[in-house]
């Protein structure tokens, strides 16, 4: 079980290669990585005993940009039939794991397999059970089967502390319909992605006050109305009726890139489609000069070397902070819902 499988957006393919092989060379794990475009998803074949055991004790999944998912272990062949058996034995040196995820790609063909899953995972883990190669244990490792087709399967494993939160790395979050664009689920998964759940009653209070930069007509400022804080939109288009009915929201029509607020707010969140080195800059600005506790800000990618361009500006960020000598966590994801994006969470400690 010595390849790295990572599903990520279609189209990212290389980002999460080029991002692999850098995580692989700082940990000295000998390896490649390979990917077809369109295909969501990349491996990374270790040539070296224990390499993937190696790269993800080294590396936190949290702190990977571009994939949704990981596990280690390796693509088998399945029979037309008694799918079941060929599975048992390939994990009869495997050790006994504590869950089961059975996952697609997020690809046309991944969709028609989702039927195909959900018929096949109760007799799956009905077997698993009675052989003892599967208990309820949330310490155990989670067996991932990623299957490319009935007939191939990647049989993979990944601690549950260290992975994905959800199967493929996809949050099923509902759309609100009260929510004025869709945009808004961005926000929430932002939210589940970087903030614990048992401190959203802390971190996310309604006695926190918010600002979103380039708000209308208002799917970001939605999320914030929705924990009850106090906004101020700036955007020079309209907002929504029903956030300014709430009595909540401020909008003030002015450039979000230059405007300021009086005192100093928990939140900014940002959403405003420009350069991604100019998004950058603002949230040096608002986090460096303490205008905000927190920020989640979208960084618009480039056409090309996108995860070169990711890592320069976080470093830019890590750097300008340095100076200032203020401590900051940063975290940055391509989440689900995201497209030509990453998603920013900055904190000031």
């Amino acid at each position: 079980m010595n390849t790295l499988l990572l599903h990520c957006r279609p189209g990212f393919e290389s980002e999460v290669c080029a991002e692999l092989s850098e995580h692989a060379a700082l940990l000295n794990v000998a390896g490649y990585a390979k990917a077809k475009a369109n295909s969501a998803h990349a491996e990374f074949i270790c040539t070296e005993a224990g390499g993937a055991d190696a790269l993800m004790r080294g590396l936190r999944f949290s702190q990977l940009i571009f994939p949704r998912q990981w596990a280690r272990g390796a693509f088998i062949d399945l029979p037309e039939t008694d799918r079941i058996s060929v599975l048992l034995e390939q994990l009869a040196d495997a050790p006994v794991c504590g869950s089961l995820w059975l996952e697609v790609l997020d690809t046309n063909e991944g969709k028609e397999l989702s039927n195909f899953c959900k018929k096949f995972e109760a007799p799956l883990r009905k077997a698993l059970t009675k052989a003892g190669r599967l208990q309820d244990d949330p310490r155990k490792p989670r067996l991932l089967l990623t299957f490319k087709s009935g007939r191939e399967v990647f049989l993979g494993l990944a601690e549950p502390n260290n992975s994905a939160q959800w199967p493929m790395g996809i949050p099923r979050l509902k759309f609100p319909r009260e929510a004025p664009s869709r945009s808004t689920l961005k926000l929430e998964e932002a939210w589940h992605t970087f903030i614990p759940r048992e401190q959203w009653e802390t971190r996310l209070s309604d006695e926190m006050t918010g600002v979103d930069l380039g708000a209308a007509p208002g799917g970001w400022t939605y999320q914030l109305v929705r924990r009850g804080m106090l906004v101020t939109a700036i955007d020079n288009g309209p907002m929504a009726d029903s956030l300014m009915d709430t009595g909540l929201v401020q909008h003030l029509m002015v450039d979000g890139f230059t405007w300021k607020p009086k005192q100093p707010v928990d939140w900014m969140v940002c959403d405003i489609v420009e350069k991604p080195a100019r998004s950058a800059a603002l949230l040096e600005t608002w986090i460096g000069e303490g205008l905000c506790r927190e920020a989640v800000v979208n960084l618009k990618l480039p056409m090309k070397q996108r995860y070169a361009e990711v890592r320069r500006l976080l470093q830019r960020l890590e750097d300008a902070f340095a100076a200032r000598r203020i401590k900051v966590s940063i975290a940055c994801k391509q989440l689900y819902h995201d497209r030509e994006e990453v998603t920013c969470h900055l904190r000031r400690l």
